[in-house]
């Protein structure tokens, strides 16, 4: 059979003032045309389906119409799970009639999915933070362990477990009841969750930048090696940038987010992963970049010139921009910058060569004319950038207007 793994759709999401609403149409109709073409039995969604709680409505529709899509109107399971960015119970809400087109929301850990038949599948068997899938197509049967997001608190009260433990062992001891009751060799084994999941041994992955954080410390650090044995494929959701934490054998993947959500994320190819497995065999997989989407960037310049003529030749992307200069940078040079690009999300002026060390600062002379105050002040606060003549004369003109 053939699965295909995406995750951090984040509808909805700004970045800065800029809307990303017409490139998530663009990538989610790539998503679904993906999907077709690979001819794929079920998709699986591991969570940040939106990028807040209150969710707009253009963001709504368009979850909704993709997973229509992606079911093929209730002849393909779709299994889309709640992020850290998610409010479950408006990804729950909606589970009933979701079901009638094949999709399965799952907005908490733990939840139990009540069986259901459809024409070209039945959920075949369930329990808390488990579902078992028939496809008609399929001779074997495909077992999910699902966990949605939820802070360390409320992930030991979804479990039942002693709160002092750690969370590890509350999850791998819960993982491991579900797998060893219903994760036998004769079908597909799979775990799909939205946590912050790191190999042990190796170094912390970053969480990207504009993400809302789930490690607080090390508290909510989930490890890699308390999946339990009989999973073939674990879909995981949350970084940003496509990654395999397990082995070839068993791949503990990120698919990463359909678009660049910061600029941390400048330069990276996005994907959705294709899963190809079969009982008591390893799974194979591969990534399938995704097209759409404009391009981030992350660009320093020396000069105004340097900097329009980047900007020029590259119109259809969104950009962060530093601009190093002798003297602090003039209305007049970043309306010209502004002028020939639309897509300029932050400029961030710095001046060059400029040594100045905090412990340097002098004590202030009150006695000082209101304008020499001024200009110490503004240095101070300008990382020692001191105030140009246009300054000056607008500070001016507001004392004697």
């Amino acid at each position: 059979m053939k699965i295909l793994h995406t995750a951090d759709w984040h509808l909805g999401k700004r970045l800065d003032r800029f809307s990303r609403l017409e490139e998530q149409v663009l990538v989610m109709n790539e998503i679904v045309e993906i999907a077709d073409e690979q001819n794929v039995d079920l998709v699986l969604i591991a969570g940040d389906l939106f990028d807040n709680f209150n969710p707009s409505v253009e963001a709504t529709e368009l979850f909704y119409k993709t997973l229509k899509r992606l079911s093929l109107n209730g002849k393909r399971p779709v299994i889309a799970i709640a992020g850290n960015h998610d409010s479950p119970n408006l990804i729950d809400a909606p589970d009933p009639l979701a079901r009638e087109c094949g999709i399965i929301l799952i907005g908490h850990p733990k939840a139990t999915i009540h069986p259901f038949e459809l024409e070209h599948f039945k959920i075949s068997n369930s329990a808390a933070g488990f579902i078992e899938l028939q496809l008609k197509n399929q001779e074997f049967p495909i077992r999910i362990l699902h966990t949605p997001y939820a802070n360390e608190v409320r992930l030991k009260e979804y479990l039942g477990e002693n709160k002092e433990d750690e969370i590890n062992n509350v999850l791998k001891e819960s993982w491991k009841q579900i797998a060893d009751e219903f994760c036998d060799q004769k079908g597909v084994n799979l775990l799909i969750t939205h946590l912050y999941m790191n190999k042990k041994g190796t170094a912390i992955i970053e969480e990207p930048e504009g993400e809302k954080p789930i490690k607080i410390g090390n508290a909510d650090l989930i490890y890699s090696d308390i999946i339990p044995s009989q999973i073939q494929y674990t879909a995981l959701g949350h970084l940003h940038g496509f990654q395999n934490i397990g082995t070839a054998d068993k791949p503990v993947v990120y698919a990463s987010s359909p678009l660049c959500y910061s600029f941390s994320e400048a330069g990276q190819t996005k994907y959705v992963s294709i899963i190809e497995a079969e009982p008591n065999q390893p799974v194979a997989f591969a990534k399938i970049a995704i097209q759409n989407g404009k391009c981030l960037s992350r660009k320093s310049f020396d000069s105004v010139e340097n900097t329009i003529q980047w900007l020029r030749e590259n119109q259809d992307t969104l950009v962060e921009l530093t601009l190093e200069s002798e003297t602090f940078l003039k209305a007049e040079e970043r309306k010209q910058i502004y002028q020939y690009h639309s897509g300029i999300v932050y400029l961030i002026p710095k001046v060059k060569n400029q040594d100045f060390n905090e412990n340097q600062l002098h004590e202030i002379n009150l006695n000082q004319g209101i304008e020499f105050l001024f200009k110490d002040y503004f240095k101070s606060k300008n990382g020692g950038q001191e105030a140009n003549e246009e300054l000056i004369r607008l500070f001016n003109e507001i004392l004697n207007p």
